[in-house]
Order: C-alpha cells, then structure tokens, then sequence
C-alpha cells in the first residue's frame, strides 16, 4: 500500500518514516500537518486500514459550513506520519518545513451513529465510505471538532471537497487558522525556518528512552503535594491550576477502565461518560493521575456542584447536578508495556501530550514553566483555588508527600475530622448548631474550631442524618478549654469535611471558618494539620533577592544603568554606578578601547559599558551559571592583552564564583561567573571586552538531574558533574579564504568572497542537521566566520559531543571536500572553510552572543536568523548597531535551552 509513497522519497535525505503498524486499540486517528512546501498548504490524513489516507488541502480546514475547501488525494502515508514534524530538505519530496497542526481521534458518524473505540466497526465504515466517494466522520482533535464530510467531484479521481456539517462546533469566525502552532512541540512552521526543530523521536521510541517494561499496575498511590506559604517564580518548575475537585486515578487495560480515589476506592460506577471517552483512546494500557471536577456556568470548579455528584445534599430524589463533567489527567504513570513514574516530570508531560486525545470530557490540563507569580495571579484572578508547582526535573513518588510538588492556595482552607456537633436553636433545632472539627498531631486528635457557617437547610438535614449513627458518649479530642460546652454531642471521628478559614488564631483554634463540603475518600487518620513550608527563592542570589525586593526585574536595572553613565562623571572620569541596589565603582569613562576611525570617533570605556548595559537583558541568560574566562584589554585592543580564569584576591560581594578541578593548574582554580548586572558592569570596568564562557554550566536544572556538583578535588569528580556535560554543540566556520591584504603569516581577514563561502557552508550543515532533526542556531563570530549551536541534552560528556561534532563535520567535509577541511596544520586550510570540532571540549570556551570583539569598529558576536544570512555582513554588527537590533527583534536565542535534543541515534548510529 506504501508502493507510492517509497518511491517518491530517498530515506538517506529525508527524515519521513519508512513506515509503521496502525493501532490495534480504541479509536481510529487523524493528523492535520501544516506543511509549508512549494506553497502552504495543511495535510489531512485519516487512518483507513493499514495506512494514512491523504488529502492535502491548500486553504486549509475551516468551521464555516459554508466554505467548500478543495482536497487533493494523494498516495497514502505510514500511520508513523501521524506525529511527524521536521525539516525535509531541498531536493526532496515535499521539500519544506512541516508540523503537527492538529491530532486526535475520529469516528465516521453517518446516520447519527458513532463507533468511538471500535476500531473494526469505524475502519469498514470508512471503508465503504471511501468506495462510495463520500466520507462523514467526527473529529475530537485539539482544534478540530465536531462533523465533517470529504466529498469525491466529478472533475477527477483525485479531487475532493472538505466541508464542515452544521453542528454546534460550526462557526464563521475566529478563523481556526489563526493558531499556527504545533499541538505536540508547540512549534511554528517560522521556529522551524529558525533553526528550531521538534524532538524526531516517536513515540515508542521515546517510552523506551524514559520508561521501564513492567507489567501493568494493579494499583497506585497518588503523589501529594506539600502546602508551601507563597507563590514563587522558577525556571525548574512547572505551574498548574489547583482544580476544586476530587482525585482520580485511571487504569486503562486492554479496552477495560477502571477509576480509583485517592484511597483506592472503586468510582468506576461515578463517571460513565469519563469511561467511555478512555476506552475509546488509541492505546492498550495506561495509567493516568488527574482531577475530576465539575465546572458551573462560568465555566470554573464548583466544589458544591461536584459534592452533589458524589452523592451530597439534595442528590436523593433529585435531578443530577448542573454543571459539566470533566476528567483533567495531569500525569501519565504507565504506557503500553513501560513504566514511566521514573521520568522527569517534563519527559511525562510530553508523553502525555501525545498519547492522548481529547475529548468533550477528557481534557489534559494546561500549565506553564516559570513565572509561578504571574499564573498565580492569574488564576486566582478568575477564581480557581490557587495554584500546584511541580519540579520539572520530578519523578512520580506514590503515595508521598515530598517537596517536589507543592500546593499554593489563594485561601487558607484544610481538611478536617468532624469528632462533634453543638445542638442547634432556633431555625436550627431539628439539626445543628456548627460541627466541631479537628485534626491529628501524632496520635492525638486535637480540636480546631466549631464550624457554623457555610450550610443550607440540605446539607444540614444531611450531615444531621449521616452524624446520628457516629454518637458516642466520650469526646474523640484531646482536652481543649472550647469542649464540653451544654449541648455538645460527640461522634467518632470517621467524617471528614473541607473547611476554609481566616488564619490559625490563639490556641492553635481557626479564625472564622467555614463549611465547604463532605470528603467522601478520604481516610480519617490521614487529616493532620497543614503546615506551610516557604516557598522556594524565586532567584537565586542575594543579587536576585534583592532586586525582587525592589520590585525592579533586570531590565529595569539596565535602562536605569544606561541613564546614569549617560551623565556627566566626575573631573577625573570616574563614578559609581547603582546596577539593582550595588554599587560599582567605574573609572577612566574617557579612555579609548577603540582607537579613533574616519567614520567614527574612538570607542571608550563609557561606550563598552553603556553597550553591556543596554544588551543585559538579552546577554545575562546566556551566561548564566557558566565559568567565564576573560580577556582583559587595559590598554585598547591595540595594545597587549591577557587572559585571565583564576581568581585569588578579594572579590566584590555581587560576584559569584566557582570552584573547580583543573589539571592544567594541577588543583582548584575559581572562575567568575556572570549572574547578574553588576557584575557583568564590573567585568567591563576591568576591560573585560570578551565574554568567554564555557559550553556547560554549574547548575543541574531540568536535564541535568542526577549529575554531580562536586566540581573540586579531583579530575574525577570534575568528570562525574555536571560542569562535564555540556548544553551544547558547536560548529566553529572559520574561513582561510585571504583578502590579499594580510602581511606575511597573518590570519584572514574579514572579506566578502570568504564570508560568501561560509554562508553556503553554513546551509549545507543546517541541511544535515535538519536530516538529523537537530536544532540549530546560528551568529556570527564578530570577526570573520559563524558559529552554529546545537541545543542538546546534558545526557552525554564532552569527549562524546566532541565525537558527535566530528562525525557531522566529516559529512559535511564529505559533501563539499572542495569548501570544507577538519586540518589542523594551517598549510592545509588555504582556500576552505575551516571547521573545528575541537572546541568541544571542557574548558575550551566561545565569544558569547553579544560579546564585543576586539576589531575594528568593535564588532558584536551577534544571533541571525537563517533567513537573513544572504543580508548580513558581520562588519555591519557593531557596538552602535546591536543595541537597537536587540530592542527591535528580541533575543534570536532566547528560546535556546527549550529546544534541546537528546544525541543517542546519532551516538548509538556512530
């Protein structure tokens, strides 16, 4: 059935699948690729039989059933296609960038009649809807949904219309178009023109990667999350909203679901609707952790409506609850044979992603990495009862209650044990007057507050009825001088209740407190008091915390930097500087670096420091947490420089350093690093002109869990932390191309043939890397070559990304043998481009994005765009220009570390 498809493709040059295995389970699936080819158009494919059949269709789907959108049949495609996004290179098929616009499950739906998770049924459907030039099915996709219909014209066999059916879903505007991202990497078809590509790996590719094979659980405790006393920022952390709901875990097996509490209690029973979209997803087993709530008509959780589902006041007798139904799976613990709680939480979420489809009930719940405070506020802006933070770098705990997931509630509420009522008076006598609750500290329940708000006549009626079988003649509590008042009742302590409340007041008793409802699972002894632990510091460093403090980000810091040293100095050329709170001293403002030229007067201190001020925003990213290697020009880069890594004499207090191995100096050395504004300012007071920063960093992060941060003592340690694992790979263009006005044994110089050459050099390795599905990122040297950055995951040392980096290079020398050489004489690299995987190495360092150049003019090591290469000249990025690029465009690379790839095909090929 793939006769076609195979013949059109060369599966040594282009990234497509060769081919694949349709599921076996659930429902059939659909893709929609935007595929950026000869010309824009979007790819529908549903999964008939074996394969993908194919339409492209060049206006793309729209919800307007008044819009009939031409659909072109073409040869069928692997069901692998279904997750695929990539860059096929120029000269291949369908030549262009492509990814995931949409994706989920479908059903023909002729006559009314849906097969949602009937496989065989949906497949004979589509079948002889295929034969009979007519297609009618349902979409539950992440943006399509609803009916449609593919109608073969008479104008060919190949030529069918798209069409949306009149339903609920049908609209004439917004256009659904307008969302151009990817549904699995979040990509758009310009971040793959960028150089950013999608993870290439499919999906059983990627369980085998973070899972482990094991047989199917029988049962799982959930993981739990600690109360912590502020909402906080984090780039390690993921942010979710805190739903108002119960918990519910989902084990999926061979077409038979089953949903447990948090206790693991059978609720199978509860949620029919939640069950039948579960059976009806693509995949034999898994096991999900999630919430199930119920939203009322502003479309957020009602705590109330969701009691009156489990069973609450007014449930007996009456209609069912208002409100919608829906399951929100939030992790993803077990996948068709693979055990996965040991993954990172970050690889879970993707995993999640991609495996599951979403329907009118089941929906994975949306969530952002760092900027906790501003999801906070906005959460509990609309309402929502606060927010879950989850460490990306996270593996599932069952049944823990650990410090990588923590809980930030907009009002301080708990649960609690009712162990009594006060009798009632008035309008209350026939039930009660408040509950009398507490939790335990130990083995001793202890009382908290009598609760006497938050009830209807239902719910009084109820709790009255469900308490009179609990009486008991001594009090359950500990003493308490609160207890024992005339009219009180005692119970045993077996219901427990949620409670809202002002703040824990004198006495350990709460401050008025408030009834919110019946927690049917949850086990009585479990109810401790919660106790707050503080948040984790939003930034490291007492730089960080100190411009938190001020209310003032980075950017402020820098703009008010700028200002000052825009003002006039002292008599002697010197001031001091506020950057976030510290003072830096900065002298000699009038000193040239830069000697004068014709078209410009010379370059000074005051120049260099207004620059690194102006582009730190941007910059101090990229240098974060990396040991710095300087290169000092005290007097003008026409004069003698030094370098400089060791340092041994008192630093300023807003310096950070590091301490690590080095076998060259035979012992430990401390290196600078640039984490914050001062310091980068107090580096170009020392003329500092280079930023030379190493390829790895000191922090583990998300990917570097695990690895050690023992960085001192020995070569071993050194090796075994993370400081050996670099971020990434780099591709060193340097031209040996001569201007001809060189003196005798002089490097090239900047000239437009060589340059030329390393363009095309450079979109030769950018075809290979995107052949390899590697993200790719590229600037200029600031002096006469570029340089290409791999993103990649600190999975492997730097003697293997180094291979790597040779392997491609060799290809790439294989291909252009006339352009490109890997010779290390310098006799041998006259007329080519000269590429040196020899940087990738410890210690060995590159001019950061932004660094200044000491050159003429002072050049900027400066981020591109690779659909601008043909329009840049590196002479044209100077210390004048970049500043306002920067304003203009935003950091290129700003995305860098989110675009990581994991080398093991290309290890594991080599």
């Amino acid at each position: 059935m793939l006769d076609r498809y195979e013949a059109k493709r060369d599966f040594s040059r282009t990234p497509e699948p060769r081919g694949g295995e349709g599921s076996a389970w659930g429902s059939l699936r659909f893709v929609v690729q935007k595929h950026a080819a000869r010309r824009l158009h979007y790819d529908v494919r549903l999964e008939i039989g074996d394969t993908l059949k194919s339409w492209p269709v060049p206006k793309g789907p729209s919800f307007d059933p008044s819009e009939k959108r031409l659909a072109v049949m073409v040869e069928d495609h692997p069901v692998d296609y279904l997750t695929f996004e990539a860059v096929i290179a120029p000269g291949n098929y369908g030549a262009g960038q492509m990814i995931v616009w949409d994706t989920g499950i479908y059903s023909p739906d002729e006559d009314g009649l849906l097969s949602f998770g009937d496989r065989e049924t949906s497949d004979q459907r589509m079948q002889e809807g295929l034969e009979a030039g007519k297609l009618s099915f349902t979409l539950r996709g992440r943006k399509l949904r609803g009916s449609w219909t593919l109608v073969k014209t008479s104008r060919g066999e190949r030529e069918w219309l798209l069409i949306k059916h009149k339903d609920a879903h049908a609209r004439t505007e917004p256009d659904v178009l307008d969302d151009g991202a990817s549904v699995l990497s979040k990509l758009t078809i310009d971040d793959l023109k960028a150089g950013r590509l999608p993870d290439p790996a499919p999906l059983d590719r990627r369980l085998a990667h973070c899972g482990a094979e094991g047989r199917f659980p029988a049962a799982v405790k959930p993981m739990l999350a600690k109360l912590t006393d502020a909402p906080f920022d984090g780039d390690g952390w993921l942010f979710e909203p805190k739903m108002d709901g119960f918990r519910l875990l989902a084990l999926v097996e061979r077409g038979t679901v089953r949903l447990r509490s948090r206790n693991g209690n059978d609720m199978t029973a509860l949620y029919p609707e939640v069950v039948e979209e579960l059976r009806a997803q693509p995949h034999e087993s898994f096991v999900l952790d999630g919430e199930v709530v119920v939203l009322d008509e502003a479309g957020l959780p009602s705590f109330g409506l969701m009691q009156q589902r489990m069973g609450g006041p007014r449930m007996e007798g009456a209609p069912r609850a208002s409100g919608t139904l829906m399951y929100y799976p939030f992790d993803l613990l077990y996948l068709d044979g693979y055990n996965v709680r040991g993954a990172p939480l970050s690889e879970r979420k993707d995993l999640l992603a991609r495996m599951l489809a979403p329907g009118d009930v089941v929906r994975s719940i949306e969530y952002t990495v760092g900027g906790g405070e501003a999801f906070f506020a906005a959460a509990t802006g609309l309402g929502l009862e606060g927010v879950v933070a989850k460490r990306l770098d996270s593996s599932y705990q069952p049944g823990r209650r650990g410090s990588a997931w923590l809980k930030i509630k907009a009002t301080q509420s708990q649960e609690m044990i009712v162990g009594g009522y006060s009798a009632g008076t008035g309008a209350r006598a026939s039930t009660f007057g408040s509950l009398l609750v507490g939790c335990y500290e130990g083995d001793t329940l202890r009382f908290a507050a009598r609760v006497g708000t938050g009830f209807d006549q239902a719910t009084l009626d109820d709790l009255y009825e469900r308490m009179q079988p609990l009486r008991v003649e001594e009090p359950p509590f500990a003493p308490d001088p609160e207890l024992g008042l005339p009219g009180d009742v005692w119970l045993r302590p077996e219901l427990v209740t949620r409670v809202k409340f002002a703040e824990w007041g004198a006495g350990d008793h709460l401050r008025a407190p408030v009834y919110l409802g019946l927690e049917p699972d949850r086990d009585p002894r479990s109810v401790v008091r919660e106790r707050p632990t503080a948040a984790p510091a939003s930034v490291a460093g007492s730089v960080q915390q100190r411009a938190a403090a001020s209310g003032r980000g980075v950017a402020e810091d820098s703009a008010a930097a700028v200002e000052q040293l825009a003002g006039k100095a002292a008599r002697d050329g010197s001031m001091t500087v506020d950057a976030g709170g510290y003072a830096v001293r900065v002298t000699n403002l009038d000193k040239a670096l830069w000697p004068e030229r014709a078209e410009r007067a010379a370059i000074t201190k005051r120049d260099m420091l207004t620059y690194y001020a102006r582009v730190a925003p941007a910059l101090l990213p990229h240098l974060r947490d990396r040991p710095l290697t300087l290169t000092r020009y005290p007097n003008g880069v026409d004069a003698p420089s030094f370098y400089q890594k060791n340092w041994t004499y008192e630093l300023p207090d807003f310096v950070e350093t590091v301490k690590l191995f080095s076998s060259h100096n035979e012992g430990d050395v401390e290196y600078v690093m640039v984490n914050n504004l001062p310091t980068l300012l107090w580096l170009a007071q020392l003329a500092d002109i280079e930023m030379h920063p190493w390829l790895s960093r000191c922090a583990p992060g998300p990917d570097g869990a695990g690895l050690g941060t023992t960085f001192t003592g020995s070569k071993e340690n050194i090796e075994a932390s993370v400081l050996n694992y670099p971020d990434f790979l780099v591709f060193d263009l340097d031209p040996y191309i001569y201007s001809g006005e060189e003196g005798a044994g002089a490097e090239p110089e900047l000239n437009r043939r060589a340059f030329g050459k390393a363009v095309e050099t450079a979109r030769a390795l950018k075809g290979i890397l995107d052949q390899l599905s590697l993200s790719s990122f590229l600037k200029t040297s600031g002096k006469t070559g570029l340089h290409v950055y791999v993103p990649v995951r600190r999975e492997h040392p730097y003697p293997v990304t180094r291979k790597a980096t040779e392997l491609i290079g060799r290809f790439l020398m294989e291909q252009r043998p006339l352009d490109v050489t890997m010779e290390w004489a310098v006799s041998k690299r006259d007329g080519k481009i000269f590429l040196d995987h020899n940087q990738n190495v410890r210690g060995k360092n590159m001019a950061s994005i932004y660094s200044l150049r000491p050159l003429p003019g002072a050049p900027v090591s400066t981020p591109l765009r690779w659909d601008e290469l043909d329009d840049i000249y590196p002479a044209d990025l100077t210390i004048d220009v970049v500043p306002d690029r920067v304003e203009r465009l935003g950091d290129l690379w700003s995305a860098i570390r989110d675009a990581k790839h994991d080398l093991r095909r290309l290890v594991e090929e080599a």
